[in-house]
């Protein structure tokens, strides 16, 4: 397994040199609130709605003190906007009450803020901080690891993540999981796999 992970990772990163986070930000909660949107929902179309939305609020301040239901309209593209635009309010109103304006940087802490689960976490710890085994469980993640044998097919979030936390080198873990993502988009896609272009082809169970 360490020389298959050593392996796929070599690949990885000579393909995708750069394995920065798709989603566009300038300040640590903006960070936040854009995977908060990001769930079901694609990084493009989130990068469509939140340069207007840092521009009608452009400090921690003032969307902690926005009206809700003018950030539900301004993220409505999104997807399950009601939750979403409450969510980031709550979540920009905690930092500034409890955390001094800053997204914290421990697991414990960022799992206290409305709208943050595991994988937020994690990408928050990775991006922000460069925290070693921030493991990033999207659904491409998810899938592909499982076709590589990387994990035991689970779908479940946190049984991957610990399963992966296991055999990845902490400190390339966050950038494993950006790599992945740009993998799932470009070759291993859910229901078109490009598996005769595929690189990581000689460890997939699945290819066709």
């Amino acid at each position: 397994m360490k020389e298959k992970v050593e392996a796929i990772l070599r690949i990885l990163e000579a393909r995708y040199p750069d394995a920065l986070c798709a989603l566009h930000y300038a300040h640590d909660y903006e960070l936040m609130i854009a995977v908060r949107l990001s769930a079901q929902c694609t990084d493009a179309r989130v990068n469509l709605v939140t340069p207007a939305l840092f521009r009608a609020y452009p400090t921690l301040q003032s969307i902690a003190q926005a009206d809700i239901s003018d950030i539900e309209r301004m993220v409505h593209s999104c997807g399950f906007y009601k939750h979403k635009a409450r969510d980031i309010v709550l979540a920009c109103q905690m930092l500034l009450a409890d955390y001094g304006g800053k997204v914290p940087g421990t697991m414990e802490e960022l799992l206290r803020i409305p709208g943050v689960g595991r994988k937020t976490a994690n990408l928050l710890l990775g991006d922000l901080y460069g925290v070693p085994g921030s493991v990033v469980c999207d659904t491409h993640c998810i899938r592909i690891c499982g076709r590589l044998g990387l994990t035991d097919g689970t779908k479940e979030p946190e049984k991957a993540e610990i399963q992966l936390r296991a055999i990845l080198p902490p400190e390339k873990s966050a950038g494993f999981c950006h790599r992945i993502v740009l993998f799932g988009r470009e070759i291993c896609m859910a229901r078109t796999p490009r598996c005769g272009d595929c690189p990581l082809g000689a460890y997939c169970s699945f290819r066709e």
